[in-house]
């Protein structure tokens, strides 16, 4: 989505902002630092005497000792035995206040916060056991958005529940939402990603849950002892009453807001969303109750996670079927363009698009509305000039390849994927889908007292959203696993083609030797990281005996039987190769585990099951399995093969080994 007016320069100068270091906390409670090592106090907030009694600079370089007696300090230190903040809070009593104390380290120092005790209602317990209980009966994205929301206002009450689902680009979205009349929906609104910046969102990441008690108090500064750190370089990430960003205060009282509570929604260490509360007046939750509903939210990321991946898994193998219709086409049709763009199966229905163009070595032809024949021609040769190596996906081009919306000028999002270096690609086209963005506040400078501050209003204000299509929502996978499909069965063109030149072997029709080296190494170099390959080599045993004891004719027709029995059982993707005398080879995609053992031992069984008519000699061979890795060569991965084929010719022969 294009970015608001002045968003680059506030999101530049936000990351400058030190928000774990504010050396200032929260006026409802104050903070004690201690120095693990000496046990003394090295900083405290000047608000400790209307909160713990004591006066802060009084406290500082005495022993926590002073302040807690025995039984609280063991209590401290069994808290923080236990993971995370499992053993949080502490009760503690001075004088006649009791205190919920929540505490962690950080390096050598210990944080000792101090809250005043609140009982915590009985209706919120139950309300967060039951709405965990209700939730996990959900089962669709947009239900668990809106039960969120009603759920946690349910339990605590505050005017304005919102749920945030945050987009590729950062920028969010109120994707539910509970709300006292009084005040102005903002449920389908977005907001630019400035509101929450980078460094706020690894901190949402870090503390799960963040109360703000009061807008508009002034903050009760760190006072450090003599020789210790200032308060400016203490890390109070962790900490439950560290002060708010100042423009983060601007922000919320220009929104109304007194108090808020936050919820992060994380799922595989990545920030998703939030649940966002904000009350009129100062409002603060016990800790046990925060703490629960952080259980409730992280339950609520599970659950979109598992929605997520299974929507994600829908759609793979829906499009999975689409692509395996389209490679039956294409093998069974002498000409691959025509498979692509106009039998049962086309382009479009593997990924819609507005139209679809193919390039393979002969005239570019095409599918749908494109841009006209003599730009398609001279699309290869701006796509390598602006570096495309590969594959191009975009749905803002204007603003993410300019030069290349200079040559389509009625594209807004495209879709390539190079074959090789000899300009043959395929090409998907979207026109422009124009939309209007409604925004949390106007989203122009004049809603601003400073270009940097927060907006003044955020009464809803529309912004109509130009030069985009709609997203390809990952489709580049597909195309990607298309585009080698289609690179496969070229290659296994040119390799019926290369027969001619002795490239197969005469004997079994298989590729030799050399043909087998060259599609290894094409594979090898086409495999990444989470790619797997992997060698077969089979060797027969006691050739010799059949050769002396039948003749040649019957060895030649027991190569004959061994070609025919592996090339039977091998899968789609494999390709088998005789190299030599008595040695086959297969070469296996995507093998995985104990996968590729069991697939030798499959083509053992096929060589070893008896031949028609019963020719009086009986074959059976050994294996040998490699799997080849990042780094390494076909000849490497050849000998590895060969030598694991031996050690199951040495363990007593007819079996496989790795």
């Amino acid at each position: 989505m294009r970015l608001p007016p002045g968003e680059l320069q506030r999101l530049a100068e936000c990351v400058l902002e030190p928000i774990r270091f504010s050396g200032s906390v929260q006026l409802h409670g104050a903070l004690l630092v201690v120095d693990t090592t000496t046990s003394l106090i090295t900083h405290a907030s000047e608000n400790t005497a209307p909160i713990v009694g004591a006066d802060a600079m009084a406290l500082l370089g005495r022993p926590l000792s002073d302040l807690l007696d025995a039984a609280t300090l063991a209590a401290i230190d069994a808290a923080l035995v236990c993971d995370s903040n499992a053993g949080n809070p502490v009760q503690a009593v001075l004088g006649e206040r009791q205190y919920d104390l929540i505490v962690h380290r950080i390096g050598d120092s210990l944080m000792v916060e101090f809250e005043p005790f609140e009982p915590t209602p009985s209706e919120m317990i139950l309300g967060t056991r039951g709405a965990l209980r209700r939730l996990a009966n959900v089962r669709t994205v947009a239900e668990l958005w809106a039960r969120t929301a009603i759920e946690v206002r349910a339990i605590i009450g505050y005017d304005r529940v919102m749920v945030y689902h945050f987009h590729p680009d950062a920028h969010g979205e109120v994707v539910a939402e509970e709300v006292i009349d009084e005040l102005e929906p903002y449920l389908g609104l977005h907001y630019p990603a400035s509101d929450i910046p980078a460094q706020a969102r690894d901190l949402y990441v870090t503390k799960l849950s963040r109360q703000i008690v009061n807008s508009g108090a002034v903050p009760a500064a760190l006072l450090a002892d003599a020789n210790q750190p200032t308060p400016d370089n203490l890390d109070l990430s962790r900490t439950e009453l560290r002060a708010v960003s100042p423009h983060h205060l601007e922000f919320m009282r220009n929104m109304g807001q007194v108090s808020t509570f936050s919820l992060s929604l994380v799922l595989h260490g990545t920030l998703v969303g939030m649940i966002t509360c904000a009350h009129h007046s100062e409002r603060r939750l016990p800790y046990n109750i925060r703490d629960g509903l952080e259980l409730l939210a992280n339950q609520v990321s599970l659950q979109l996670g598992s929605m997520g991946e299974i929507e994600r898994l829908e759609q793979r193998n829906e499009a999975q079927e689409l692509r395996a219709a389209l490679v039956t086409q294409l093998s069974r049709s002498d000409d691959l363009v025509d498979a692509l763009l106009r039998q049962h199966v086309t382009l479009l229905d593997l990924i819609p698009a507005d139209g679809a163009a193919v390039s393979l070595g002969g005239p570019i032809e095409s599918l749908g509305t494109v841009p006209p024949a003599d730009v398609l021609a001279r699309l290869d040769g701006v796509l390598e000039r602006a570096g495309i190596e590969t594959v191009l996906v975009t749905d803002v081009l204007m603003t993410e390849y300019p030069e290349i919306a200079e040559l389509l000028p009625s594209v807004a999002g495209l879709l390539v994927m190079r074959l090789g270096a000899s300009g043959d690609y395929i090409a998907w086209f979207r026109g422009e889908l124009t939309r209007t963005v409604k925004w949390l506040g106007d989203m122009r400078p004049s809603n601003r007292l400073t270009p940097l501050s927060p907006r003044n209003s955020f009464s809803a204000w529309s912004e109509d959203v130009r030069c985009t299509s709609e997203s390809w929502g990952g489709t580049e996978r597909e195309a990607s696993e298309l585009a080698r499909d289609v690179q496969a069965i070229l290659l296994g063109r040119v390799q019926s083609q290369l027969a001619e030149l002795a490239l197969l072997d005469s004997l079994t029709g298989l590729p030799n030797r050399r043909l087998l080296m060259e599609r290894l190494e094409e594979e090898l170099d086409r495999t990444g990281p989470s790619d797997q390959l992997a060698l077969i080599f089979i060797d027969i045993d006691h050739f010799k005996s059949i050769n002396d004891d039948f003749g040649h004719p019957a060895g030649d027709a027991a190569l004959a039987h061994v070609a025919r029995a592996l090339t039977s059982a091998a899968r789609s993707g494999d390709t088998v190769a005789r190299i030599g005398g008595d040695e086959f080879v297969v070469l296996c995609q995507s093998p995985s585990g104990d996968a590729i053992i069991k697939l030798a031992d499959r083509f053992l069984a096929a060589v070893a099951a008896e031949p028609e008519n019963s020719p009086g000699w009986h074959v059976t061979a050994s294996a040998g399995v490699a799997i080849a890795g990042l780094g390494v060569d076909a000849s490497q991965v050849l000998s590895a093969a060969d030598a694991a084929m031996y050690r199951a010719k040495v363990a007593g022969r007819g079996r496989a080994s790795a």
